[in-house]
């Protein structure tokens, strides 16, 4: 039809960071930073990333507990990740941190230190979660088990995509309709998106680029449904509850 579409590739917390000047049409976001955005996009119904029983992790190179590390210093891949909201209201304190670009974190935690500040642990996000076992590491908590533990099974909603509100509804539609399309396709023509996806898994080989894909791009990328909204919404109005979050939040999906 008449639209075309440009694939930038950038990482989350830059992107979260571009969407508070809304240059971007259409663009994936973490959901901790829409509680920021929510007058300027809306959510796409599609496009979401949610980790079922699963999600970001906390890893380090000693076994400690989780209340060990409320002193310490974690590195984190951003404070408008959701990952960072949901490790804020796991530990239910303040704690100190400091941000690392997400694919540099698992090496900061190995060396302990960044910059001559000492680290004591990381927050993962990515394909680390499959390999930091093997580098050493170990897991101090799984934030979307925690999650899942604490909501009598909701996912967490980690990341998604919104759309520009001045787009005007018949585009919001049009498009969240393609993208929707897209990703069904992506579903149905598995062997081929993979290939086209390793090129952008840091080292991943295809068995675990397969589960990593699937760990994130799964029928909930399709659409929310009743339980990604429901878990949308508790996560917002927790971290509202909890002071961590300033204000409500509205929750506005797109149609399909």
């Amino acid at each position: 039809g008449k639209y075309q579409f440009s694939h930038e590739l950038v990482d989350i917390e830059t992107l979260n960071r571009r969407a508070f000047e809304a240059d971007l049409e259409l663009t994936a976001l973490s959901l901790h930073a829409y509680a920021h955005l929510a007058d300027k996009y809306a959510i796409c119904a599609c496009g979401a990333s949610m980790g079922d029983k699963y999600g970001p992790m906390v890893v380090a190179r000693d076994e400690v507990s989780l209340a060990e590390l409320n002193d310490a210093t974690i590195a984190i891949p951003g404070t408008l990740t959701t990952a960072y909201l949901a490790l804020r209201m796991c530990m239910g304190v303040d704690f100190k941190y400091v941000v690392v670009p997400f694919d540099e974190i698992l090496n900061v935690v190995e060396a302990g230190s960044i910059d001559g500040e000492e680290v004591h642990a990381g927050l993962i996000i990515h394909e680390g979660q499959l390999t930091y076992a093997e580098e050493g590491l170990r897991k101090i908590v799984d934030l979307g088990h925690w999650w899942a533990e604490r909501t009598d099974g909701l996912p967490l909603p980690l990341g998604g995509n919104v759309i520009r509100r001045d787009l005007g509804t018949p585009t919001i539609l049009k498009v969240s309709r393609m993208l929707r399309e897209s990703i069904a396709y992506g579903l149905e023509h598995r062997a081929e998106a993979l290939e086209y996806a390793e090129q952008f898994g840091r080292g991943l080989d295809r068995d675990r680029t397969d589960k990593f894909v699937g760990m994130y791009v799964n029928q909930l990328t399709l659409d929310y449904g009743d339980r990604g909204r429901s878990a949308v919404i508790r996560m917002f109005d927790e971290a509202h509850n909890m002071g961590i979050i300033s204000h409500p939040v509205t929750i506005d999906f797109t149609s399909l």
